[in-house]
């Protein structure tokens, strides 16, 4: 149909993140095992993950030299409905070798559980549940950093 995407996916909307990586092939790795999808186009220094939960359209775009690991972020997060998920999550991503760091804590005003990973550029990711609201917004690695 005339002006419609090409692409099916179950939302009408879905977020898109593009990231500046320093080896394609070695982030899509990184990648493929956090969100447990295998790459749906890869290319001479290009890779794209198309996920359907949570919804993100994720292109990996390789620039020579070195990528700067914050570049004014400072972490992308998946936010899910129980500590349940943030558990599975963790062992999913220690199955695939990527040391998970989990977390409880009073961060961004808010009670979490959560689970950090660090990609091969130095892009911090959680995955997290908030259980209360809270207070103050106390430590956590979320809350370092702004």
């Amino acid at each position: 149909m005339e002006g419609q995407s090409i692409r099916q996916f179950a939302t009408e909307s879905r977020v898109h993140v593009a990231i500046a990586v320093a080896d394609v092939e070695r982030s899509r790795v990184f990648y493929e095992k956090l969100f447990g999808v295998a790459a749906s186009k890869v290319r001479t220094g290009y890779a794209k993950l198309e996920v359907a939960e949570p919804p993100l359209n994720l292109a990996l775009n390789e620039v020579p030299g070195t990528v700067p690991a914050r570049d004014g972020v400072s972490h992308f997060g998946i936010e899910v409905k129980s500590r349940a998920i943030v558990d599975q999550a963790k062992e999913r991503l220690e199955a695939g070798g990527l040391a998970p760091r989990p977390e409880r804590v009073t961060c961004c005003f808010a009670d979490q559980d959560k689970v950090y990973v660090t990609d091969p550029d130095g892009h911090e990711w959680e995955i997290f549940v908030v259980l209360a609201d809270a207070p103050t917004a106390r430590g956590g690695a979320c809350c370092a950093d702004g």
